[in-house]
């Protein structure tokens, strides 16, 4: 008698099924996240006192002139048809014509926000690579002095301002002791000379082989990014201490003591290792925060990121501008935290 074929091909289908169904699952949730961002930022853009045909064509025009560009700009129709229209726009990547530059706002944007993903992952990388030694030092010497100057140094991230923090700065390390580069970007006489590519200044100066740009480029960073991880740092360091006493004053770190294990073992293998997942929220709405916070920092160095371009945008009542870096910045923040959902699944296999 024959014996029947396992049949192998079922199980792989199922699987294949799941995660289309995830992906799908992923994607529609995302896609209804924007839709919302895009809905809750055009009509707060719409009830805010600013008249965006007054930003075109300043308050001297006539009544005629007012009311062809307020119908040329659509703004006479309902909202909801204003909303829609500004929907497809949107995902056609037509933000609107920016009235500060005279440029396309997308334009804009793809040319000012390298600038601040470039600042802010310098500082996230300094808040997350002394933030979390911080908090799990002081955890693991709650109680002692080493604990107590952590918790102040923490506290002072959260309440020195920014904007105070970057002027001492620059008067103290660039000023008085020529340490770092002072405001913008890059040195004047080094402006233009790289091509850009990604826009991020550092990775375009290594690709052209320009060395003394990069170095230039390094040197005009180095304080504003370390303000940035300093507020990151804070957060970072306070809950990195919370999450490491909760696990601590768990049995089975008691019991791993009893038995002998050695301390850097029961801290950072049985008490760390648990808390990495946490921590990925932590630290994405970290470098969310410093991709959007960093309106103060940018205007204090003149950085040209899009913190800057959106404040220059604000005072110019650039409507289109406003809204356009409002919808990127939200964006960022649906897509750090889909991405902290993907490293949960990957970090606890019981999330999946």
């Amino acid at each position: 008698m024959g014996t029947r074929p396992l049949n192998t091909a079922a199980p792989s289908h199922a699987a294949l099924r799941k995660t289309a169904g995830a992906i799908g699952g992923f994607i529609i949730v995302t896609l209804l996240t924007f839709v919302g961002l895009m809905a809750i930022t055009f009509f707060i853009g719409r009830v805010i006192p600013i008249d965006p045909v007054l930003s075109v064509v300043g308050d001297r025009a006539t009544q005629e002139q007012y009311d062809a560009v307020r119908i040329a700009m659509g703004l006479d129709r309902p909202l909801i048809a204003q909303f829609i229209t500004y929907v497809g726009d949107v995902f056609q990547g037509d933000l609107g014509h920016s009235v500060s530059t005279n440029r396309p706002v997308a334009e804009d944007l793809a040319r000012v926000f390298p600038a601040t993903l470039e600042m802010a992952t310098l500082g996230i990388i300094i808040g997350v690579g002394m933030g979390v030694p911080l908090g799990v030092w002081a955890a693991a010497r709650q109680g002692t002095w080493v604990d107590q100057l952590i918790r102040v140094f923490a506290l002072l991230g959260y309440s020195v301002p920014a904007f105070w923090l970057g002027l001492v700065g620059l008067v103290v390390f660039y000023a008085g002791l020529g340490w770092v580069g002072g405001p913008g970007r890059v040195d004047i006489f080094y402006e233009g000379l790289v091509e850009p590519r990604t826009g991020l200044l550092l990775v375009d100066s290594l690709i052209a082989g320009d060395f003394d740009v990069f170095w230039s480029a390094l040197d005009h960073l180095i304080l504003p990014a370390t303000i940035l991880g300093f507020f990151s740092l804070a957060y970072i360091a306070r809950m990195t201490r919370s999450f490491m006493l909760d696990q601590l004053g768990q049995e089975y770190i008691t019991t791993a003591r009893v038995k002998g294990v050695a301390e850097w073992r029961v801290i950072w293998t049985h008490g760390f290792r648990p808390i990495r997942v946490p921590l990925i929220t932590v630290i994405g709405l970290s470098y969310a925060a410093l991709l959007e916070g960093s309106v103060m920092i940018e205007t204090v160095f003149s950085w040209p990121g899009i913190g800057n371009y959106l404040t220059v945008a604000l005072l110019n009542a650039d409507m289109n501008a406003v809204l356009g870096a409002t919808l990127v910045i939200g964006s960022v923040f649906i897509l750090i935290n889909k991405l902290s959902d993907v490293l949960y699944r990957i970090l606890d296999p019981r999330s999946r």
